[in-house]
């Protein structure tokens, strides 16, 4: 679990920081009277004294070499006692001394020794927590940190080590006993035969259950719903498996997919089981999702094929039209000119000036009307082979439900696997039409007329599918046990739970629970917003006035005018910093952050060699430069097998994100970081990327991509840091995703505010932002063409603002939004307190169906918060500006990633989600220390310039952007020597600079 010299770290005092310095080695009067009694204890006791009490409450235990407590420490505490700090150093030649020194501390404190009953307390914590969590030194600060809570010392690490170890192994027991129940003979043969290779398929079970699908096609769909069909054979969608903790099934899950059948089959059956179990149950939900999605991206590809067709027969049309289009003209010219008579009209037209050859020309190519769709529907007939190869079984194996709303649509989905059981091809008379749109309605109506059966299957099966597919995107219709497709419902708070936590929420977000008091502060905003437009608006001149016609004009924003001082001093503080290979960079900053101890094995496994390291950076740089293992083990000399396990235990999303989160915390106690920004604003926007190979990811767009790609959605701070990145399909809209990490951001980053530009807005958007207590601030493209809504009647906003009230068009329903004010406010409070996932949610909201009340409150909600938004930006040029500059930011670090990402034309070759994330999280990690080591460095560079006299406004440092990779060198033979690299250094742990410098 530790190596001897990580063992000895714990016995002695660690390094410590600003703020626990000041919050733990402060003396209080009452501190200071017990330690200096007034007689018989000397200068030495006295600090030595006072550093065991301060230390107490920081580490929970006294190291024995009190002498060696960080010199910051003991000189804080020297001069509050009024003595010389030299003195620790005689403190404690007798072991008596220092341990009735921390016998009378713990009395004074009121901490205790940790006897029996202490650990059994320690050890009854330890196995709830290694239910939850396998990592051992994660159960070892927990249980330090159960102890300092306790006011227990904490014995020897030794102890405490030995204590994880018993929880754990009791937890694997305790595991397999909650889940004995399930394990009948029946099923551990099942269990077991996931581990032997079937000649069905020529592989094993487990291995055939892991790969996922990597594009939308029938054999595809058929692939899934045949494991669905698998799992459901061995009882895997019933398995209740709520006894263990989820945290528990997640890893036991995780587990079973990393290890192979043959290391499987070595474990004893109390691990085995175990694993093997949560694995098939979890991966029923995740099949069975799988499968409605590829379904759902099937259809939607032959829709769309189906569309761009139909617009290249409609071009065709308009071409072969022309002639007729001129004739038009023709007859219009005569028809519509006052100087000829009415008598002399149809000679004209058929005699000299236009003539019958022309007119029966003209006759004979005539083409049918077009139907309502112009003939969409026509063209995905052509299609109905194609999706009839895997709709049966789609509709088989996945069970649906859904409200009153759908209840036509599931009637017609019952009939429909009624029909493709038995084979029948007529529709039934009584099958349901109601839920078919009408612009379709005239296929139906036609093939009823003309009695044709088989065209009205074909029209009406397929509007059942594409009808099947929105419900389930807007969450009309749900699937039974799954989890991306459940019942709305289950995404939302109880209201028993809601009623408990409505207070707190509205509390934490600043919002009244009363509808009545919500909305009149919703008014009172939308009337100050408007007074300070109208006033821009009646300057008539500047860069948002209206024309003569009483349209709103925005002239654009001009480009930032950087100062030209910034822009010298940024190429002089470049001139200054060293080169460094990528390499030396890594190694660096894991130096002074420790990110790479983030990285812990998946399995629980906790022995560190001294090669992991290196071993991790080298990972870490073939995914985000995107050379690849193969590569990289040719570039660095390190095996592929070695860089392969590697990567499969120790990088994946969870630990990519805590190393994320330490080199972020890094960087916010950086000097240089607060002149960038507050760190409470942020931004979002997408970065696409080409794909090489296929995957259910990726998408055709012609515009970004020469055949496939997809993007990365990636939310940055306004102090140059990204803290969240996700991989989404490129035609998706990007607006789904903008809570996400937001409300998953477990960093100190306290965001209130953020931009987006329109690509991220939606009404749904702008209403939960501020339900949640933030602040949407995009930059729409063609704003004075949105719709802007008001509180009241349309006369009293022109009467209170005569220029800007005219612009709000539409009124909005206030009483629809009080009827639901808790339904929202309930609706808020689920994603606030993570029972659901913000671009799930979304992305059904926005989807949603008019008969939806909620989400039509929440549209008109944000309707509201969106004109609010609009009456702001338009009126205060400043914060258009601000806007404008924090994109601009996640720009820049979009080309930073670029250049990161060279390798292979920067094709991403990862071809399932799970490792294109990774990829990903590893690019925003590399990225990110490019950042905080540039930041760092400049900040170095800017005190030498002062010590030297140099005057610089921190004004001028904040137009310096560190998103850049000059003095970075990404390219060339990877040579990984953690040591050496170290050993590199300065004296002070930093490179020098290129310059005369004293620091150095």
């Amino acid at each position: 679990m530790f190596t001897d010299e990580e063992l000895e770290g714990l016995r002695r005092f660690p390094e410590i920081g600003r703020e626990e310095l000041f919050r733990f080695f402060t003396l209080t009067p009452a501190d200071v009277a017990f330690v200096d009694p007034g007689r018989g204890r000397g200068p030495a006791d006295r600090l030595g004294l006072a550093v065991a009490l301060c230390t107490l409450p920081w580490l929970g235990f006294v190291p024995d070499d009190v002498a060696s407590a960080p010199p910051a420490a003991v000189a804080r505490l020297a001069a509050q006692l009024g003595v010389d700090l030299d003195v620790i150093r005689s403190y404690g030649r007798r072991a008596k001394t220092r341990t009735d020194h921390l016998r009378l501390a713990a009395k004074y404190l009121g901490w205790r020794l940790a006897g029996s009953l202490e650990l059994k307390e320690l050890d009854e914590f330890l196995l709830a927590r290694a239910m939850e969590h396998d990592s051992p030194t994660l159960l070892f600060r927990l249980a330090c940190e159960y102890l300092i809570s306790a006011k227990v010392i904490r014995p020897g690490p030794l102890i405490v080590v030995k204590r994880v170890a018993h929880a754990r192994e009791v937890a694997r027991r305790e595991t397999f006993d909650r889940l004995a129940h399930e394990l009948t003979d029946e099923r551990r043969a099942g269990l077991d035969g996931l581990l032997v290779t079937d000649p069905a398929i020529g592989m094993t079970r487990l291995r055939w259950l892991g790969k996922g699908p990597v594009e939308a096609s029938p054999s595809a769909v058929k692939a899934e719903v045949a494991k669905l069909e698998f799992l459901r054979g061995m009882d895997a969608h019933i398995l209740d498996l709520s006894v263990l903790p989820a945290e528990r099934r997640r890893f036991l899950a995780m587990v079973g997919r990393r290890l192979t059948a043959q290391a499987l089959q070595r474990r004893e059956p109390e691990r085995r089981y175990p694993i093997l179990l949560t694995l098939v149950a979890q991966s029923a939900t995740e099949v069975l999702d799988e499968a409605v999605q590829l379904f759902d991206q099937a259809v939607s590809a032959r829709e769309s094929k189906a569309a761009h067709r139909m617009r290249d027969a409609l071009a065709e049309r308009a071409k072969s039209g022309e002639d007729r289009q001129a004739l038009l003209d023709a007859i219009l010219a005569i028809v519509a000119d006052p100087a000829v008579p009415d008598e002399e009209v149809g000679g004209l037209i058929r005699g000299e000036r236009i003539g019958w050859e022309r007119l029966r020309s003209a006759q004979a190519g005539a083409l049918p009307a077009l139907p309502r769709d112009h003939g969409h529907l026509a063209v995905l007939d052509g299609s109905y082979g194609y999706l009839r190869q895997f709709t049966p079984q789609v509709l088989e194996a996945v069970p649906f439900a859904g409200g009153t709303a759908a209840a036509d649509l599931l009637r017609a989905v019952e009939i429909l696997r009624e029909l493709n059981a038995t084979g029948a091809r007529k529709v039934p008379a009584v099958a349901p039409v109601s839920f078919v749109p009408a612009r379709w309605r005239g296929y139906l109506d036609a093939a009823a007329k003309s009695g044709n059966a088989s065209a009205y299957r074909h029209y009406w099966e397929l509007c059942t599918l594409l009808a099947l597919r929105d419900a389930l995107r807007a969450g009309d219709v749900w699937v039974p046990g799954s989890r991306r497709y459940a019942n709305p419902a289950a995404y939302l708070l109880t209201p028993a739970k809601w009623a408990n936590h409505r207070a707190e929420f509205c509390r934490l977000v600043g919002k009244p629970a009363d509808a009545a008091s919500g909305l009149a502060q919703v008014s009172d905003e939308l009337q100050t917003a408007l007074g300070q437009l109208e006033q821009t608006l009646a300057e008539g001149d500047g860069p948002v006035r209206l024309d003569a016609a009483g349209d709103l004009v925005i002239s654009p924003l001009t480009a930032e005018d950087i100062p030209a001082e910034a822009v010298a001093l940024k190429a002089e503080l470049t001139e200054m910093l060293p080169f460094a290979p990528i390499v030396s960079l890594l190694i660096e900053m894991d130096k002074r952050t420790r990110f790479l101890d983030c990285f812990t094995h998946a399995g629980g496994k906790q022995t560190r060699t001294p090669e992991l390291k290196r071993n991790l950076i080298a990972v870490l740089i073939a995914h985000s430069t995107n050379l690849g293992l193969t590569r990289m083990a040719d570039a660095c000399g390190i095996s592929y097998d070695i860089l392969a396990w590697t990567a499969e235990w120790y990088v994946r999303e969870e630990t990519l994100r805590a190393a994320n989160l330490a080199l972020i915390g890094y960087h916010q106690k950086l000097p240089l970081t607060s002149v960038f920004g507050s760190g409470t604003l942020s931004s979002s926007d997408g970065q696409r990327f080409p794909t090489r190979g296929k995957s259910i990811t990726a998408r055709a767009l012609s515009r970004y991509f020469a055949h496939e790609g997809l993007s990365t959605y990636t939310h940055v701070t306004d102090q140059h840091t990204t803290y969240g990145t996700k991989i989404i399909v490129a035609t998706k809209r990007e607006a789904h995703y903008v809570l996400d990490e937001i409300l998953g951001n477990a960093s100190d980053i306290p965001i209130t505010e953020h931009a987006t530009d329109t690509h991220g807005v939606t009404l749904v958007n702008f209403g939960l932002f501020d339900l949640l207590g933030l602040r949407l601030s995009p930059r729409i493209r063609d704003l004075g063409k949105v719709t802007l809504y008001r509180a009241g009647p349309k006369a009293q906003a022109i009467s209170a603002f005569p220029l800007a009230g005219p612009l709000l068009t539409r009124r909005a329903n206030l009483d629809l939004i009080a009827a639901h004010w808790d339904e929202l406010l309930r609706l808020a409070g689920s994603l606030k307190f993570g029972h659901a996932t913000a671009s799930l949610l979304v992305g059904k909201l926005s989807a949603s169906s008019r008969q939806n009340a909620l989400a039509a409150a929440l549209k008109e909600y944000g309707a509201l918060r969106r004109s609010i938004y609009a009456a702001r930006y338009l009126s205060d040029a400043g914060y258009r500006r601000k806007i404008s500059r924090q994109l601009n930011k996640g720009e820049s670090l979009h080309a930073l990633k670029r250049d990161l990402l060279y390798a292979h034309e920067g094709a991403i070759r990862a071809r399932h989600l799970e490792q294109q994330s990774e990829q990903a999280w590893c690019l925003t990690l590399i990225t990110n220390a490019v950042i905080i080591w540039t930041t760092e460095y400049y900040g170095l560079a800017v005190e030498s310039m002062r010590r030297s006299g140099r005057r610089i406004d921190e004004e001028v440092l904040a137009h310096i952007s560190p998103a850049h990779s000059e003095n970075i060198n990404f390219f060339g033979s990877i040579d990984v020597d953690v040591e050496g690299e170290l050993a590199q250094l300065g004296p002070t742990g930093y490179r020098p600079l290129r310059v005369r410098d004293t620091l150095f």
